[in-house]
């Protein structure tokens, strides 16, 4: 008797030991999942978007930092209410919701979004134009290299684009080629990478520049501002490669390629020129000819069309997808039995 005394005794106590440190989790789980915090939570996702609009900086982690708190809150209230451990319908809805508000943190991080541009034939090999990305996005540009094998695009009266058709090919991962068309809503989908085509194209003249000093001549293009926004600013100020030489390069044609009174498509124009200056060298070029200087010479080849393309990553949207369809879904559910549990007619 005095030995199961002492095995009692042993036992309150260490009871006794460990009840303060639960109650105190207990307490602060309660505190975390209270409506304050949450209305808190959301006046600072609130100006967290307000902030991220009206700046140009990083404002990933002004955004992700309340949704992750917001998390916390809700796995607080599923851990303290129980109701949720009654009710598997309320339970499983709240856990979608969970699920949405870490996705949404978690997207923040990781995202990429970009632009480029790419001429006729040219291999997009993984650079961007300009781009914005999450933290911890891990850059994989270069396992999705396409090239750009032209489009098309139909206008409406008025100017007025309508589709687009960019077609494109790519080797996969066996080192089969393949082919695609995409548009604007029609992507390239490689390596989680999200290809569209976009409103920004134009004329790219093709240029080939043998140096002076002997070296491997070099093939490139230039891509001139977007047509037809910028219709009759139809030029640029480059520099040839390898040199400090500026050029000034302007198209000029004669057509109306796109007329506003009929439905029309995207070409180049029958007949142009190219005007080239260079300080006070002025010449015009056809394709064909060159343009000697001091320091090589340049030969026009032929003229093109460049493409513009936006860019988008992001993992969590098809997990997105399913935990919006499995909220509703047990939505519907909790309300379904709660509404079931009465007759209809009353």
């Amino acid at each position: 008797m005095e030995g199961g005394s002492a095995v009692e005794v042993s036992a309150g106590r260490m009871s006794a030991a460990e009840l303060p440190g639960a109650w105190f989790a207990a307490a602060w789980l309660k505190r975390l999942a209270s409506l304050k915090v949450t209305l808190t939570i959301f006046a600072l996702l609130g100006a967290s978007v307000i902030y991220g609009y009206s700046t140009h900086g990083s404002s990933e982690w002004f955004l992700a930092a309340p949704l992750l708190a917001g998390g916390l809150n809700l796995a607080a209230a599923v851990l303290t209410n129980p109701v949720f451990r009654r009710q598997t319908a309320l339970l499983t809805f709240h856990l979608a919701l969970l699920a949405l508000v870490i996705l949404a943190a978690a997207g923040r991080l990781t995202y990429l979004t970009g632009q480029l541009e790419l001429a006729e034939g040219e291999v997009f090999a993984g650079q961007l134009a300009q781009s914005e990305s999450g933290p911890w996005h891990r850059l994989q540009l270069e396992r999705a290299q396409f090239v750009n094998d032209g489009f098309t695009i139909r206008y409406e009266k008025g100017v007025r684009r309508a589709e687009t058709r960019n077609a494109i090919r790519w080797m996969d991962d066996a080192g089969n080629e393949q082919y695609a068309v995409i548009g604007d809503n029609e992507p390239l989908v490689r390596h989680g990478y999200r290809f569209y085509t976009s409103f920004n194209k134009g004329f790219a003249p093709v240029f080939l520049w043998y140096p002076a000093d002997g070296s491997t001549p070099r093939r490139g293009t230039i891509h001139l501002p977007s047509y037809p926004i910028h219709e009759y600013r139809q030029a640029l100020d480059w520099t040839l490669p390898g040199t400090q030489l500026a050029l000034w390069t302007m198209l000029q044609f004669d057509e109306v390629l796109l007329d506003p009174e009929q439905v029309s498509r995207f070409r180049l124009p029958e007949r142009h020129t190219l005007v080239v200056r260079v300080g006070d060298i002025r010449q015009e070029l056809v394709p064909g000819a060159r343009m000697s200087l001091p320091q090589g010479v340049l030969v026009y080849e032929r003229l093109s069309t460049w493409m513009g393309y936006t860019v988008f990553y992001d993992w969590t949207l098809p997990w997105l997808f399913v935990a919006c369809m499995l909220a509703v879904a047990s939505l519907a559910w909790h309300f379904w039995k709660k509404c079931a549990a009465q007759p209809w007619d009353q």
